[in-house]
């Protein structure tokens, strides 16, 4: 089994993956963070002035993971997370414009409004949501994996979960098949210390760490921060590798923080929790903060130029937001509309309801 590597910057840095990146390539990866953290500071402020409803899940400081990983992937490798979705969203390539319409539950939004903040999706980009249910993706992540091998295309699903869903019944039901086909799944443990407002060692049985809990499925696994990209990148290459090459699974769990409550509605996040906590993190080990610094290290990046990429995300960030503000709300008329894809698209399954009788 694969395990939990004592490894240094340098080596990250070194590694082959992130050694073959362009100064170009490195400045994107900044603004794609750049551009999460924006999304989501203005989302909020959008949210306590009234704009919209719901449940608002946000990402701040969990930056690095969504974009560390998913800069990885290639054409047949698939993304499926839960609620906390943003990030994900826009790293796969979804526009400001789509997700803070959809915020606001107007027809432009990704979903045309009817999704919400947990229920993003652009299948175009191969990001399937986006999930409420915890742990609800997990099988679903499971299916995608299983329809590449049964495709025979080299690809892997990345399944993000929080560590709250590693303890559903779901989750371990999804290990077990995917141990047992050697199924081409990566399951993401975005382990950011607290499953709503209870601590980790509260709410669940672990020696090492949680990713652990592989070992009983046989899948090989793997622990490590996640503040610094090139950390990131480095252990995930990894198991996309064996998911591509040997089409085996994999659990990694990745070391977070996020400086919001677990969703908008939160009023105890510096209650279960401390305020030097909090700070103590955004000082030493805030994702965008240390990939900044890296690249000015490395002469890659001015501040000035890193002033000049924040200052652009967010006015694209305040420019989503007059989109959504100006955007109309979905016709009434629509709203069985996207509920069955046979249906919407007048399959003889979708006209006569024999989808799994027809002869």
């Amino acid at each position: 089994m694969a395990k939990k590597t004592s490894s240094s910057p340098q080596s990250h840095r070194d590694d082959p993956v992130n050694s073959s990146l362009s100064a170009q390539d490195k400045i994107e990866l900044f603004r794609k963070m750049v551009r999460i953290r924006r999304f989501e500071q203005a989302s909020l402020t959008k949210y306590q002035g009234g704009k919209m409803g719901g449940f608002l899940h946000l990402y701040i400081g969990q930056e690095a993971v969504a974009v560390g990983t998913m800069s990885l992937l290639g054409e047949n490798d698939h993304v499926i997370t839960a609620y906390r979705d943003h990030g994900h969203a826009l790293a796969a390539g979804m526009t400001m414009d789509e997700c803070m319409a959809e915020l606001y539950g107007k027809a432009t939004g990704c979903s045309s409004g009817k999704g919400g903040s947990m229920h993003y999706f652009a299948p175009d980009k191969r990001y399937w949501g986006g999930h409420g249910i915890v742990a609800g993706q997990t099988p679903l992540g499971l299916g995608l994996a299983y329809a590449l091998k049964y495709r025979g295309q080299k690809g892997a699903a990345l399944c993000y979960l929080g560590d709250g869903a590693v303890n559903q019944g779901a989750f371990h039901e999804s290990l077990n098949l995917a141990g047992l086909w050697d199924l081409p799944v990566i399951y993401v443990i975005e382990n950011n210390g607290y499953s709503m407002g209870t601590s980790q060692q509260r709410s669940s049985a672990y020696s090492g760490c949680l990713a652990q809990r592989a070992e009983a499925y046989g899948i090989d696994w793997d622990h490590f921060n996640g503040s610094d990209l090139y950390e990131v990148r480095a252990h995930t290459a990894k198991a996309l590798k064996r998911a591509h090459e040997e089409s085996r699974p994999s659990i990694i769990e990745i070391a977070t923080y996020r400086y919001e409550g677990h969703s908008v509605a939160d009023a105890m996040k510096t209650v279960y929790r401390t305020k030097e906590e909090i700070e103590r993190y955004q000082r030493e080990h805030d994702p965008v903060n240390v990939w900044r610094q890296h690249l000015i290290t490395e002469n890659v990046l001015s501040e000035t130029d890193a002033k000049a990429i924040e200052k652009a995300a967010q006015q694209e960030a305040e420019s989503a937001a007059v989109f959504a503000d100006n955007s109309p709300y979905p016709e009434p008329s629509t709203i069985f509309d996207h509920v069955y894809w046979e249906v919407d698209n007048q399959t003889t399954a979708g006209q006569t309801g024999r989808h799994f009788f027809n002869d």
